[in-house]
């Protein structure tokens, strides 16, 4: 398999994702953020937000705080470690795919 197939193989499926790597790349410019906030800067529904985050908190890339605030409930996100390093590694595969792509346009 030539290296340029590999590197599109090799992207995280999850990540891939656009609603999700919407999410991951808002977590990743805040330490955190609460559901509101990130529903608003992703601008999705309340219950694809929630689909979104379960599926990465499942993989370990988001963790899900629930406090209250006051006498109302707050949800908040952040990116784990496991995340960070996930949204780090699939940019870098994108850099790679770029890389190849313009090296065989300037032959």
């Amino acid at each position: 398999m030539n290296a340029f197939k590999r590197l599109f193989e090799e992207l995280d499926p999850l990540l891939h994702e656009r609603g999700r790597l919407a999410i991951v790349s808002a977590l990743a410019a805040a330490p955190r953020l609460t559901f509101t906030e990130l529903r608003d800067t992703v601008g999705m529904t309340d219950g694809n937000l929630s689909v979104h985050l379960q599926k990465l908190e499942e993989k370990g890339y988001v963790a899900i705080d629930k406090q209250f605030v006051g006498r109302r409930p707050q949800t908040s996100c952040r990116l784990t470690r496991a995340g960070r390093l996930a949204f780090t590694n699939y940019l870098d595969h994108l850099e790679a795919i770029v890389q190849q792509g313009r090296s065989r346009n300037r032959t």
